[in-house]
């Protein structure tokens, strides 16, 4: 049976006469990737400080796991994880050694081998001696998701995971996100990517002008519109295809070749 990991019920946040969110409501399963679709000032950066309990709503309710987050926000804070726009991590330490205060923090056990094990999970064993001032963008990122992994949370809140990264490192961060649920780790991201939430969520809302207008799977969504009607296009590759092609990321070359393609009316 599916149960529920987070519930947002008649959420509202202000900002003296910005009303930020008006009445938000939705559900995230257990297990599953949930995607907040919003451009920017929807008001996805606000509800996620709601449900991690660093900001209090004005009105409605959330719980994570279960627990209220305005009135048992300390057990909210034990099943969740944050990671934020931008990484939070000391580029002064090693890898490992951001890993290792993070995990001694926690007070867990053996937080060498625990900064080990995920160095290897993410990929990152090569540079985990070196400090981090010397990685890129894509492996901040990494570090930074690792970290929020310490103490196994129940719960992971991505704020827009991708904002900045180069398409190889995008596509990096998507297949962690995957990863994570399959291994049963609930995933909330916001992001303004259209294609990010298309490959990664299970189900995705739509936040505009602070209301979710939308709530569905992809599949769910796309009855929203008219039936598609066949077309014949030539599909000209993306600057993303050719990049991917060239660097060895994409499955296949990139074609210019004449194809079927469903386009709405």
């Amino acid at each position: 049976m599916t149960t529920t990991a987070i519930r947002v019920e008649g959420i509202e946040k202000s900002y003296k006469d910005l009303h930020v969110l008006r009445g938000v409501d939705f559900e995230v399963a257990s297990g599953s990737i949930f995607a907040l679709l919003g451009s920017n000032g929807a008001g996805k950066t606000t509800m996620v400080k709601i449900l991690s309990t660093l900001l209090k709503a004005d009105g409605g309710s959330a719980a994570v796991e279960g627990f209220d987050v305005a009135a048992e926000s300390l057990q909210v804070r034990q099943s969740i994880s944050l990671t934020g726009q931008f990484a939070a991590v000391d580029e002064v330490l090693s890898g490992k050694e951001n890993l290792i205060l993070v995990a001694k923090l926690r007070h867990l056990k053996n937080p060498g081998q625990i900064a080990d094990d995920l160095l290897a999970q993410f990929s990152l064993t090569e540079a985990g001696p070196r400090k981090v001032a010397t990685y890129s963008g894509g492996m901040r990122r990494r570090l930074d998701i690792a970290m929020s992994l310490i103490g196994n949370p129940k719960v992971i809140f991505l704020d827009e995971p991708t904002t900045g990264l180069d398409p190889e490192a995008r596509l990096e961060v998507w297949q962690i996100v995957k990863n994570l649920a399959r291994q049963g780790t609930t995933v909330l991201l916001t992001t303004q990517y259209l294609d990010e939430a298309e490959h990664l969520a299970d189900r995705i809302a739509i936040l505009h002008e602070g209301r979710i207008i939308a709530n569905g799977t992809l599949a769910e969504l796309k009855q929203l519109l008219p039936p598609a009607k066949i077309e014949y296009v030539e599909k000209q590759p993306s600057l993303e295809d050719i990049f991917l092609a060239l660097v060895g990321t994409g499955s296949t070359a990139p074609t210019g070749n004449n194809e079927s393609v469903k386009d709405r009316s």
